[in-house]
């Protein structure tokens, strides 16, 4: 099973993030990287740019709002991803608890990805992304 983990994080811890020490923390988050590598579970693993270089499309009118970031009133921001290939929930929170991105205003959120096999395989648009899926290696 596919599990995400999403790196959150308030303007506070942000913050404080970035004045802690850079090798640091490359050295603690590769080392991470690292253990995930090894044991065969790392699929992807992405950070974010600052969210001030971001844009917010609001689709809550008829015609879209774009607002560029920052988006205002964060409580906690996106910062990053891993995608696991673990064979449980728990395997993915283990390996959550062991992030090095830890402290006061840091979340990571844990969510499956589901795969194209829980969708009708009837729907002309399921085929069609399962076709593209065996065409670029995906399935």
């Amino acid at each position: 099973m596919k599990y995400m983990l999403i790196f959150r994080a308030t303007d506070e811890a942000l913050g404080s993030m970035m004045t802690a020490d850079f090798n640091e923390v490359i050295n603690s988050v590769g080392a991470y990287n690292d253990e995930m590598i090894r044991a065969g579970v790392l699929l992807a693993a992405e950070g974010l740019d600052d969210p001030a270089e971001g844009v917010v499309i609001d689709f809550s009118s008829e015609t879209p709002v774009i607002t560029d970031g920052p988006y205002g009133e964060t409580k906690e921001l996106f910062g990053g991803f891993y995608i696991l290939n673990v064979a449980s929930k728990q395997e993915a929170i283990e390996w959550a608890k062991r992030s090095p991105m830890t402290g006061p205003g840091f979340k990571t959120e844990i969510r499956r990805v589901t795969t194209i096999d829980e969708f009708p395989q009837d729907n002309e648009w399921i085929q069609k992304e399962r076709k593209w899926r065996e065409a670029t290696g995906q399935l």
